[in-house]
């Protein structure tokens, strides 16, 4: 299975931010979109990802204070990503070897999307039921 395959069943919404704005921006844009991470822009292009990781180990540096942190301190760059040729394996190995849930797609040069670690589990839950479905059937035509 390959990343373009979970992108299929995706909005096509990719919610960003730029990276002159501060946290308190990004986690108001986070809560409204129901969201836990964020591509950071410069100039339309991406520069990196801002998660909600990245906003509770600023609270807990710098309390109150840190709602005017500027982006550009706390964002991991650079941009950590796949294509979405890239097989789920390799997503999955990755998220697990970097310790990331999020992996923009990029394709050409554009971002494309960003896949989840839950958009990955839900897939996977998904293609494992539908295998489930197929050999219960295949057990009950061979009764």
């Amino acid at each position: 299975m390959k990343i373009e395959t979970i992108l299929d069943r995706k909005s096509d919404d990719i919610v960003s931010i730029d990276i002159s704005l501060t946290l308190e921006f990004a986690a108001d844009l986070m809560m409204r979109h129901g969201i836990g991470a964020l591509i950071v822009t410069e100039k339309g292009q991406p520069v990196g990802l801002l998660s909600e990781r990245d906003l509770i180990g600023a609270m807990a540096d710098s309390g109150p204070h840190a709602a005017d942190t500027p982006i550009r301190q706390l964002m991991t760059r650079p941009v950590l990503a796949v294509s979405p040729q890239e097989s789920l394996n390799r997503a999955m190995s990755l998220m697990t070897t970097r310790r990331v849930r999020h992996l923009p797609v990029i394709e050409d040069e554009e971002l494309i999307g960003i896949v989840s670690l839950g958009d990955v589990i839900k897939y996977r839950l998904d293609e494992m039921e539908m295998e489930s479905n197929v050999l219960r059937d295949l057990a009950i035509a061979g009764r």
